[in-house]
């Protein structure tokens, strides 16, 4: 039984010197606060741990609870981050505290990373604390169409650091907070869904107005994406140079992100009830007025020489 002997003795060995290892002081933070290999693995494990919970608390807050109220769900993600970075503060404060740390000694640490963030990391900070901003103030939320510099999309990720905007082609592009606190920003969506498109329509001199009117209501009112509430209307903007210009505005829920598509929409349905109707679209015309030196020219006459 001597090998069993052996054996038990190498575990307590080796057991004694991996706890050694991790207890050993490595430096000391301040003046009493000892820091080791056991203290830095438990406050690493525990961020990590801190996160992961946080992340999951964060979507069933969202995702379950506050989706059975009636709730926007940019509100509810806005609630879901604060609540998060609430939490993650709070359990820092408590991991610091557990780990052994005293804060009192962190001063020193506090400002180097003051120094740091003034120079550094100024970028860092402006995206984090405009990132706040946003989820307090709500100039934007997620589930908002808006249009920020040239880009157009729908914001579905409102982070610490920057916001994600998905184009209609389907493209995440990552935009930092702030640039929606320092640049202007046009949120199609940010008291109503509803929005008003106004899209110009020309016919011939030789229609009338009131046939025109009744013609271009009743393709707005045909097409579902159109709401009845506020109605669609007719405005005659413009006598143009070779046509009647007429405004047709329309309000839509359905395609506040798709404008393009639901004017195509509407000018096929046009064509169509113009087609139907014998209704004229015109086209640029233009008179060209000949001197009379071109008209002897082409019988044959001799062109006037110019005076040199």
């Amino acid at each position: 039984m001597e090998w069993i002997e052996i054996l038990k003795n190498a575990l307590i060995t080796g057991y004694d010197l991996v706890r050694d290892l991790f207890t050993r002081t490595l430096f000391t933070l301040g003046e009493s606060t000892p820091i080791t290999l056991q203290g830095i693995f438990y406050f690493l494990i525990s961020i990590l741990l801190l996160i992961y919970i946080t992340d999951k608390f964060h979507k069933k807050i969202v995702n379950r609870i506050l989706a059975r109220s009636n709730i926007d769900i940019g509100v509810s993600e806005s609630i879901g981050t604060i609540f998060r970075y609430v939490v993650i503060t709070i359990g820092l404060f408590v991991i610091v505290q557990t780990a052994g740390i005293d804060l009192t000694a962190l001063g020193f640490i506090a400002g180097a990373l003051g120094v740091g963030i003034g120079f550094g990391l100024q970028g860092i900070t402006n995206n984090f604390i405009s990132g706040l901003i946003i989820l307090f103030e709500r100039p934007i939320k997620v589930g908002d169409r808006i249009d920020v510099g040239d880009i157009s999309g729908d914001v579905v990720r409102i982070a610490a650091r920057a916001t994600t905007i998905v184009t209609n082609d389907n493209i995440s592009i990552i935009i930092p907070n702030s640039e929606f606190i320092n640049e202007r920003v046009i949120n199609w969506s940010h008291n109503d869904r509803r929005i008003r498109f106004n899209y110009p329509v020309g016919v011939s001199y030789n229609e009338n107005p009131r046939i025109i009117r009744k013609l271009l209501l009743e393709v707005a009112k045909e097409n579902n994406a159109v709401l009845k509430h506020p109605p669609p209307d007719i405005l005659f903007q413009e006598f143009a140079d070779s046509a009647l210009i007429f405004n047709l505005r329309v309000w839509t829920y359905e395609y506040t992100d798709r404008p393009n598509v639901l004017k195509s929409q509407l000018y096929y349905a046009i064509f169509k009830k113009f087609d139907d109707n014998n209704v004229s679209i015109p086209f640029p015309q233009r008179d060209l007025h000949f001197k009379s030196g071109w008209t002897q020219w082409k019988s044959g006459e001799e062109m006037p020489e110019e005076p040199s």
